[in-house]
């Protein structure tokens, strides 16, 4: 990856989430989650849906503790901090965006998490050469990746991921058959301007490629559905804040721009899959189980 191409997606990323701190606060969930939630209760609220939600990539992940954790594109290190607390394990989380990690670094120090769990500012593929880690994690960052990029992205974490270790990609696709539209173009125009979705097919296509077995696919397309309706709903009932933070017009893009990924969650025309994978050949970790059972038994 070039130096151009690295400043590039760092741009991106800051024109997206360097809006401010603040302003994300008014809609996401205290853990400023902002990602696919899980709604274990169709009806329920926000908060718990996130929490479960971190819970699941947790279990998913089978992390124990002493074990170490890479959390690629971490956001304010919500998953960082979840795993550090609750499953003992050593978190270092890396974001392109400033304002994210010094949030993340804050909120660390205050619940006195400093010893087992960083968020640092950079790019995950600047990390040093020898790098490894016993799990890794990508939540929403493969949008951002770009198609062209998927061999060097997945063969990267492949290089970092030690034997027996599993990583799980949670990210969103486009149905078979989609094709760019007026929506596209104002997504990539004034949101994310360096998103890039591909099939599922061809996501699993591009993990086989690299070497990586695939052990579960989840489709998690409804429950996106409902997190940006809640989204909306809380951005709305806060819109006088709103405005007096980032002004009129950044306030109506990101409410159409939540809406329409509603409406194209609903429809079908984009979904959300979690994918877990271990290196192909991989046997000497321990027994991965056969059935989910085990990931939602409380």
């Amino acid at each position: 990856m070039s130096a151009r191409a690295t400043g590039r997606d760092a741009a991106a990323i800051a024109h997206h989430y360097d809006v401010g701190n603040d302003f994300y606060a008014l809609f996401l969930d205290p853990l400023m989650v902002y990602t696919c939630a899980y709604y274990r209760d169709p009806d329920g609220k926000l908060e718990q849906a996130q929490a479960d939600k971190l819970d699941l990539v947790c279990r998913k992940l089978r992390l124990a503790p002493g074990e170490t954790l890479l959390d690629i594109g971490c956001g304010w290190g919500g998953l960082s901090m979840w795993a550090a607390r609750h499953y003992g394990v050593r978190a270092h989380g890396v974001t392109l965006s400033r304002a994210q990690a010094e949030w993340a670094a804050a909120r660390i120090a205050e619940d006195g998490l400093g010893d087992r769990c960083r968020v640092e500012h950079g790019d995950f593929r600047d990390l040093a050469p020898g790098a490894r880690y016993d799990k890794i994690a990508a939540v929403g960052v493969i949008e951002h990746v770009g198609i062209g990029n998927y061999p060097a992205f997945f063969g990267r974490v492949s290089q970092m991921l030690n034997d027996g270790g599993l990583y799980l990609n949670h990210g969103i696709t486009h149905e078979f058959h989609w094709r760019r539209t007026s929506q596209t173009e104002f997504l990539y125009r004034h949101v994310f301007p360096n998103g890039d979705l591909a099939g599922l097919t061809e996501t699993l296509t591009e993990m086989e490629r690299a070497r990586w077995e695939i052990l579960d696919v989840e489709g998690l397309r409804l429950h996106y559905a409902r997190t940006c309706r809640q989204w909306v709903e809380r951005l709305r009932a806060r819109a006088d804040e709103a405005r007096a933070l980032v002004g009129e017009r950044i306030y109506r893009t990101w409410l159409l721009y939540l809406t329409c990924s509603a409406v194209s969650f609903e429809s079908g025309a984009i979904g959300l899959y979690q994918v877990l994978l271990r290196k192909q050949g991989d046997t000497t970790g321990g027994a991965v189980p056969g059935t989910r059972e085990d990931l939602y038994a409380r």
